[in-house]
């Protein structure tokens, strides 16, 4: 008869991380580090590490820092939790900011803009609160059941979502034309 002991991710887990680019990586490797120890699949882990760090930069680029500085020198707050039933629940709360997150249309060429896209096809569900002092905390639940054996598909369907037609499949598309002038 084989002893299985399970081990739980902390019910919450929060840290300040600096407002800027310095503290991504370390929210990073914590979140990673806590959900592997908990049980959590390696594909949501990916998944949910990547909407930290969509989110934290948005709030960097986007928010102040919480309290009373107006830019840099402070810092924003993560947090992720995975309740009872395993939903596991990603939120970013910074200062505020002149807009509110929404996703965008950026062009073929914009260098960014796609965030909170990536979030959409990523995540179950994901919203914006205000909260206290003018905070805006943009909120993200990853996966409905972190532990379910069968997540690892949702890399899959991800990939199926984003990817691009094939060249052939774009009418009066021909590359030859581009080349006639060359000699």
């Amino acid at each position: 008869m084989a002893l299985v002991v399970a081990q739980e991710v902390p019910t919450s887990s929060s840290m300040a991380v600096p407002h800027g680019p310095a503290g991504v990586g370390e929210a990073r490797q914590r979140m990673r580090d806590q959900l592997r120890t908990g049980g959590v699949a390696e594909a949501v882990i990916d998944d949910a590490v990547l909407i930290l760090s969509e989110l934290l930069s948005n709030a960097c680029r986007h928010g102040r820092p919480l309290g009373d500085e107006l830019a840099g020198d402070g810092d924003v707050r993560a947090a992720w939790r995975v309740d009872p039933g395993g939903r596991l629940t990603v939120e970013v709360t910074d200062g505020g900011g002149p807009t509110r997150p929404v996703p965008a249309t950026p062009s073929v060429t914009a260098h960014g803009g796609r965030g909170l896209n990536i979030i959409t096809a990523l995540a179950d569900d994901w919203g914006v609160r205000d909260d206290v002092q003018g905070e805006v905390t943009v909120w993200v639940v990853v996966q409905k059941d972190a532990h379910d054996a069968h997540t690892e598909r949702r890399r899959n369907d991800f990939a199926a979502r984003i990817t691009a037609p094939a060249v052939s499949a774009i009418p009066d598309l021909d590359f030859g034309d581009a080349f006639d002038d060359l000699g």
